[in-house]
């Protein structure tokens, strides 16, 4: 099974949630080889309870994902810590949506939850998956966090966008230092906000997952593989031009201008 673990569902966060937008996502997730997908749209996002509004008021959610076009999307979201840092949380649509509540008082940059707060938090949902994203990125580095509370974490991100931004062979040995110091897996994440970014890294578990819980043993058992496109800067390169143009198309035609 393929699957995609850091995903945004809208091209930004300052615009409002397009389902018929999303839908083109999806379709080319599918024919880019992808069986599933986590959801893992910035917690403070514009309206963000439109996304899984949205979600079920088209599609069927089946108490572990959504089934789109062919292909598995489970609920997640992105947060922001405190210490500076972005985790990913990734569970059943309910979880995600009572985690979403408990963040209402933090979601301005001074008053970002903790990163012990949030791990505490997360430690209701035995279940949810809790990856550290993106940790070399010099804008939220998790690098310099006690290596005790990165070691709370399930997995830690190999980001598309920081593959392409540090390149490969750099992110990639960095990533396997800290892999080693907190004793924990590396998991693949394109970090897309643009179709063309879809398949340019993935996981592919050596069997299918039909719920988070079972998402997670795999991890932790390391029965996955990560698959890295050899065009990786290309198409990443290509969906941060098209998102930037998309985007601000977006923003003027919702704001009605």
């Amino acid at each position: 099974m393929n699957i995609d673990l850091h995903t945004h569902a809208k091209l930004s966060k300052k615009v409002d949630f397009s389902l018929a937008y999303f839908q083109e996502m999806v379709k080319i997730a599918v024919q880019r080889g992808l069986d599933a997908i986590a959801i893992t749209e910035h917690f403070n996002t514009k309206n963000f309870a439109d996304v899984y509004r949205t979600l079920d008021e088209h599609y069927h959610y089946n108490g572990n994902y959504y089934e789109m076009e062919g292909l598995k999307v489970f609920p997640g979201m992105e947060v922001d810590i405190g210490e500076v840092g972005h985790i990913l949380c990734i569970g059943e649509l309910g979880q995600i949506r009572a985690l979403r509540e408990a963040l209402n008082s933090h979601e301005t940059k001074r008053q970002f939850i903790p990163f012990a707060a949030l791990l505490q938090l997360t430690a209701s949902y035995p279940d949810m998956l809790v990856i550290g994203a993106h940790p070399f990125r010099e804008s939220t580095p998790l690098i310099d966090l006690d290596p005790a509370l990165l070691g709370q974490l399930d997995a830690i991100d190999l980001n598309g966008k920081d593959l392409y931004s540090r390149g490969i062979k750099q992110n990639c040995a960095d990533l396997e230092a800290l892999s080693k110091q907190i004793n924990k897996p590396v998991v693949a994440g394109s970090d897309t906000h643009h179709y063309m970014q879809y398949g340019v890294v993935y996981n592919t578990f050596h069997t299918t997952c039909e719920t988070v819980a079972q998402l997670k043993k795999q991890i932790i058992d390391q029965a996955f593989t990560i698959k890295i496109d050899e065009n990786l800067p290309i198409h990443v390169a290509e969906a941060v031009r098209l998102k930037d143009i998309a985007k601000n198309e977006m923003i003027l035609t919702q704001s009605g201008k």
